[in-house]
């Protein structure tokens, strides 16, 4: 059992800056939720996993757009579904060696991902369209008939 005489007050500072670090990265993973399915213990600095890929949805009023950052990824690495009002994001990203070539250090590892968005409104799934340019995933979704907004003429009587 440790005692206060059995560690200076040198370590027991140590002990309570590692404490107060931890304390801290605890904190931030409350405040960004993305955080807090991934870290390194050693560092207490987030490592990959989290929210991914990062996505915006907007609406113009006929159409709902999502864009997604989708770095070193093609039009063949990911996967778009729709089902009823949930659309789901899918795919990989592979690392290879360059045929020839031994890796020495390598800090990009493959991951496959997996993001659903319940969709606020419905969609005309023959509509849809996707494209990938510069790592921005955009898809566009036209809204259903019925979900789009309609001007109502008001009559004097």
């Amino acid at each position: 059992m440790l005692s206060r005489f059995d560690l200076g007050w040198n370590d027991w500072d140590d002990v309570f800056s590692a404490m107060n670090q931890l304390r801290g990265y605890m904190d931030r993973v409350f405040e960004d939720p993305s955080l807090s399915r991934a870290w390194n213990p050693r560092s207490l600095l987030p490592t990959f996993g989290g929210t991914w890929p990062r996505a915006s949805l907007s609406d113009n009023g006929s159409a709902l757009t999502v864009t997604a950052e989708v770095p070193g990824l093609s039009e063949k690495d990911v996967k778009i579904s729709l089902n009823q009002d949930v659309l789901t994001l899918a795919g990989e990203r592979k690392t290879s060696v360059p045929e020839g070539y031994l890796t020495h250090r390598q800090e990009r590892s493959t991951v496959e991902f997996s993001r659903s968005f319940t969709l606020p409104c419905a969609v005309d799934p023959d509509r849809a369209t996707a494209s990938v340019k510069n790592g921005i995933l955009t898809i566009t979704l036209e809204k259903a008939k019925e979900a789009q907004p309609r001007q109502i003429t008001v009559k004097a009587s």
